[in-house]
């Protein structure tokens, strides 16, 4: 089962993620997700773990708990659709623009 972990403190990786679930099964991934551009984490990630009763309990104990000094919550992952995906608008190769126009005179 995939877990995803919200309200992570900033300082977190992903072997800090990895310990934190160890207790409750075997991880086959674990994965603080981290911000391109500074390089820093964003403050969530996500734990897969291979027991679903392990990873279920591991829900149930964590969700509210408090994890250096940030109370977490945790849930199971939705599966991750189309829609979800950011979207680009790239006009004339300037880069996305949010959707404003700047007038050129």
């Amino acid at each position: 089962m995939n877990i995803f972990i919200a309200g992570l403190s900033y300082s977190i990786n992903d072997n800090d993620l990895r310990d934190l679930f160890s207790e409750y099964g075997e991880i086959s991934s674990a994965k603080v997700i981290m911000d391109k551009a500074t390089g820093r984490s964003k403050g969530y990630g996500f734990v897969e773990l291979e027991d679903n009763a392990a990873a279920q309990k591991a829900i149930d104990e964590l969700n509210g708990a408090e994890y250096d000094g940030r109370t977490i919550s945790v849930s199971e992952a939705r599966p991750r659709t189309e829609g979800d995906r950011p979207r680009r608008n790239f006009d004339n190769n300037r880069g996305g623009n949010g959707g404003f126009r700047r007038r050129e005179y």
